[in-house]
This record gives C-alpha cells, structure tokens and sequence, in this order.
C-alpha cells in the first residue's frame, strides 16, 4: 500500500475528534474525505473550516456511502465500542480515542471482531506521542534504568471537572471520572514504559468528597468518583501506583508526573508551568557518584502525531504502538480498580 493514498472518516467532531481529523490530514497520503457526527451542523461547519467534501449526521450513512481505510472515533465513551464494531464490519481499521470502551468486557469484542475482519485497532494514547515520552522510552529500551521495579503515575487536578453536569459525570456514559478521564493516559504511559507487564493484583478505593456536594448543591447529574487511587502488582514483581482526580486540594493547577525506579537508574516524566508541555530527567550513579539529567527540548516533528503514525503503519504495513491489545490490558486494570473499589477487597486478574 506504499504509494496508495488512505481515505480516512472521521465520527465525533465536537471534541477531541477534531484533533484527530487535523492530525490525518497532516499525512501526505491521506484524504480526511468525511465527517460525521449527530449535531448536522457541527459537521456541516467542520467539513467547510477543513474542507472535507463531505459530511453527515449519521455515522452508520457514512459507512455505508463512503469507502474508508480508516475511520477515527473521537465520540464520547459509550459509543467507543459499538462504533468501532460497525467500522471493523465495514472494512476499515480504527482508530479509538481513548479509553478503549467502557469496559474490559466490551473491549474483547472489539479486538474479536478486528481479528474476524483481518482489520486494526489503535487506541488515542497520545501522552505516549511527545518528544520527551518518545525519549524516556527510548533510554528504557537502551537499558539506562535497568529492570524497572516500581512506578508511581498521577494526574490530579486542584479543580477540573469537564462540563460539569454533562455526560462525563454519568457512569452510564463515561464508566467513571477522572481514573477513565484522566488516569487511563498516565496508566498507560507508566505500562508503556514499563514494557506493558502482565497485571495479577489491584486494589483501588474511588472517592466523590467534592464532587457529589457540589452536584448536590447545583443540582446536576454526578455519580462518578472525583479522586481515585490504586496499586498494581504485575507478574514480573513490579508494582505500580495510580493517582487521579477532577478535584484535589492540592497547590497546582494541574499536575502530572510519572516517576520510574529501576535497578541502575530511575526517571521523572512531569508538566511543566502546571500546563500541558512536559520534561524528562533521569537519575543514576557512576563510578560511585549519583548524577541527574534533563532533557533538552526536543522540536516536534511527524512522529509525534498519533494519527500520521496509524497512517504510516497501514501504509507500510508495519506493526503500530498502543494497540487494541494494550487498550484491553487498560481497560482490565480500570475494572479491577472500580470493582475493588467498590467491594473493598483486592482482585486478582487471570
């Protein structure tokens, strides 16, 4: 397919889906050539600003009429899954924004209907994607740190709750607050570079102390946690602790950070200004004298767009990160935390 240009679909462009459809059309030999999404004239405005030839309200319509390679789910959660099942039975890879569905459960059948249509799933994992994540990795891969051990992954928030009242907040739609929201992306980032290590044992506890008395006092829906915390035991002995929350009386605006130890090095991946640009440093001893190191900024080139890397793997027929398979180990974790955290007991995952 190296010389073939990919006709690429996008569903959900209120959102994140936006970003998706800018990040295809970064691609030389890609042709974003439809948009869908149930609001008709947010698809209309956004086919006109992109010049995308067309546009519909109904995403199954546009499977039908269009001949896609590709189809890009940028819609809220509970669509996640049975989207991405039409797409597959319509030919196309996929690529999901995160989290993968709502469910490890759901999950699975998305990566049985892939494997039945011979198509792939790629999952919106884009912390993996910027130059100082994309650097870290490669000085894991390199053996800096050695056998990493432990890892402690946080995203939280002094006070962040995305529309409040709207579909975020209601587990039928989302699955959960800030742990799916937020926390799935520093997971993954920690799996990623980590080596993505079997789970055998979570426990987790899920708390709404701000959130449910201000959905209270305002009147709208909430019934999802607004801080969770877990811990993760994998099969190779390494353990991994989860932070994330909407709402924490903490110093920082926003504040993420993924801290790795290993046996001869360790690594701190964190934000930078409380915003959304990042640093890396690392952390080792030498001929018996401890040494840290930063991370020079790094420019942003094509290899940090998730979606003109999901082009370049289709095109070239080359495996692609943040698969499918990795979004279910995701989504498995995600299950175990909520379910401990709702029984109070530990879960073992077989």
């Amino acid at each position: 397919m190296k010389n073939d240009i990919l006709q690429v679909g996008v569903i959900g462009i209120q959102g994140i889906g936006r970003s998706h459809l800018r990040g295809f059309q970064r691609h030389p030999q890609v042709n974003v050539v439809a948009v869908a999404d149930a609001n008709a004239d947010a698809a209309a405005q956004t086919a006109n600003e992109f010049q995308v030839e067309r546009h519909y309200a109904d995403y199954q319509e546009m499977l039908a009429k269009e001949r896609l390679d590709i189809v890009s789910i940028g819609t809220p959660n509970f669509l996640h899954h049975p989207m991405t099942i039409a797409a597959l039975q319509a030919g196309c890879h996929v690529l999901c924004e995160k989290p993968m569905a709502m469910n490890a459960a759901e999950a699975k059948e998305m990566l049985n209907v892939a494997t039945q249509a011979g198509k792939r799933i790629m999952i919106h994992f884009s912390y993996r994607f910027t130059p100082p994540s994309l650097a870290l990795k490669q000085q894991v891969e390199d053996g800096m740190l050695g056998q990493i051990y432990y890892a402690r992954t946080t995203w939280l928030r002094r006070r962040g709750f995305p529309k409040f009242g709207g579909w975020f907040g209601q587990k039928q739609l989302s699955g959960g607050g800030p742990l799916i929201d937020l926390g799935v992306h520093r997971l993954d980032l920690a799996l990623w570079l980590m080596g993505y290590p079997r789970p055998v044992f979570v426990t987790g506890n899920c708390v709404s102390p701000i959130g449910a008395e201000l959905a209270k006092k305002e009147g709208k829906a909430f019934d999802v946690e607004d801080f969770a915390a877990g811990y993760i035991q994998f099969e190779n002995g390494a353990t991994l602790c989860l932070e994330a929350s909407w709402a924490s009386n903490i110093k920082e605006k926003e504040l993420m950070e993924t801290r790795l130890l290993g046996t001869l090095g360790g690594a701190r991946h964190y934000n930078l200004n409380e915003g959304y640009e990042f640093a890396v440093e690392t952390y080792f001893e030498k001929n018996g004298h401890q040494y840290d190191m930063a991370l020079h900024d790094l420019p942003k080139t094509d290899e940090h767009n998730p979606m003109y890397h999901f082009a370049d793997a289709i095109l070239n027929e080359t495996p692609h990160t943040a698969t499918g398979e990795e979004g279910m180990i995701v989504m498995e974790i995600l299950d175990a935390l909520y379910r401990s955290a709702a029984t109070g007991q530990p879960v073992r995952i077989d």
